[in-house]
């Protein structure tokens, strides 16, 4: 408590510059009393109360003919240099003789010696000396103030630009997080009507059971999209758990006439993208690549890392693009992706479509590295920037 409280008094005392100036006046000349009483009186062989009295008051009569000094300087703070040096100049000089007179009137008065005037030169020049002391300790210390004000000012405008930095992250931050989640909501009700077209053409075709498969399947996966509704990203194996979720509701709908392949790297398992980013390329390759098709079709997933990047690629055994299908249909599921690749990781990614050979779509995505270890999260450096999407 009594730290804090003698903690409080030096903080008020650095924040007053009235009490600091006197505190500085006072400690000042009397410390010059001191250093005369042991550079001159001291060494006297017969030390009188004269002496002693006279080296006390011209001290305090210091602190007197001084202060005004204060008062001027203060005035010409905002003159020229050579305004105010050479103001400074002539109040010292003016200062100092007023000094010198006063200190050989109060000494002769004091010891009774007479004829002391034809000393004055002498006695000007030491009295010169400290008031030229007194100048310098005084702009000395009023500059150093003025560095510490700058300097605090300098850092409360950092502090500040760095509390309005990390206000306009957040707002980025709930922005994006906004757009992730609409994005990722708008997927829901495509899918929900395309599985429900489905079921309803089921019962139809009065294929209750497999409607009714279709039906507890769909409730199944909608649990899940439930359970991980946040827009954190996912490891690709929960990512596949979820896509072959959904695969069971159109297996149980194309039955035979859908054919997956799965060509996924081991070291790829772990590495983390948007949750359900595959599902509406998926989408597309079944109403464009398998529905219209007789004998159906294939659906190939692939995944690899390379130089820091995770590659996944769709190919379906559809027609391929054809004229406006990127504008139509197929680009619901496509630039929803594009849009949640964006909003993700800005320029640097790669979304390709092309059409494969000898037929159907070919979809290409590119995206940085990052791996889930246990509890963490560990990004890989890639080697540099992907660029923007690209569609062929």
């Amino acid at each position: 408590m009594k730290h804090k409280h003698e903690r409080s008094i030096v903080e008020r005392l650095y924040s007053d510059e009235d009490k600091q100036f006197w505190l500085f006046q006072l400690c000042g000349w009397f410390g010059l009393s001191v250093v005369t009483f042991l550079s001159i009186t001291a060494w006297s062989e017969h030390i009188i109360a004269a002496h002693v009295g006279h080296t006390l008051l011209q001290s305090a009569l210091g602190v007197v003919v001084s202060a005004p000094l204060r008062h001027v300087f203060s005035r010409i703070w905002d003159f020229s240099i050579w305004q105010r040096t050479f103001i400074s100049v002539l109040m010292v000089v003016n200062c100092s003789a007023v000094w010198t007179a006063l200190r050989l009137e109060t000494f002769m008065w004091m010891s009774g010696e007479r004829g002391l005037w034809r000393d004055f030169g002498e006695w000007y020049f030491a009295s010169l000396f400290v008031f030229m002391c007194w100048a310098a300790l005084y702009y000395g210390i009023k500059y150093y103030r003025l560095q510490q004000m700058e300097h605090e000012q300098l850092l409360q405008a950092d502090a500040k630009a760095k509390q309005e930095q990390v206000k306009r992250y957040q707002a980025e931050a709930v922005a994006k997080e906004s757009l992730l989640k609409m994005l990722r909501y708008q997927l829901n009700p495509h899918f929900l009507f395309n599985t429900l077209n489905a079921i309803k053409a089921l019962v139809v075709l009065d294929e209750g059971r497999k409607a009714e498969k279709m039906i507890q399947q769909l409730s199944e996966f909608l649990r899940y999209s439930l359970d991980n509704d946040s827009v954190e990203d996912v490891t690709l194996e929960q990512e596949l758990e979820a896509l072959l979720l959904y695969l069971n509701i159109e297996k149980t709908r194309f039955d035979e006439r859908l054919i997956l392949d799965f060509n996924i790297e081991d070291a790829t398992l772990n590495a983390l993208l948007p949750g359900l980013i595959l599902q509406p390329l998926i989408e597309n390759s079944l109403k464009y690549a398998i529905a219209p098709s007789e004998n159906g079709g294939t659906i190939r997933i692939s995944s690899r890392i390379d130089e820091g990047y995770l590659h996944l690629e769709l190919v379906d055994t559809g027609p391929g693009i054809q004229g406006d299908d990127l504008n139509v249909g197929r680009g619901i599921g496509l630039s929803n992706t594009v849009e949640r690749l964006y909003a993700k990781y800005g320029e640097n990614y790669v979304f390709d479509v092309t059409n494969a050979e000898p037929s159907g779509m070919n979809v290409h995505i590119v995206i940085p590295l990052s791996v889930y270890v246990g509890a963490m999260e560990q990004e890989v450096e890639g080697s540099g920037s992907l660029g923007t999407q690209k569609v062929s």
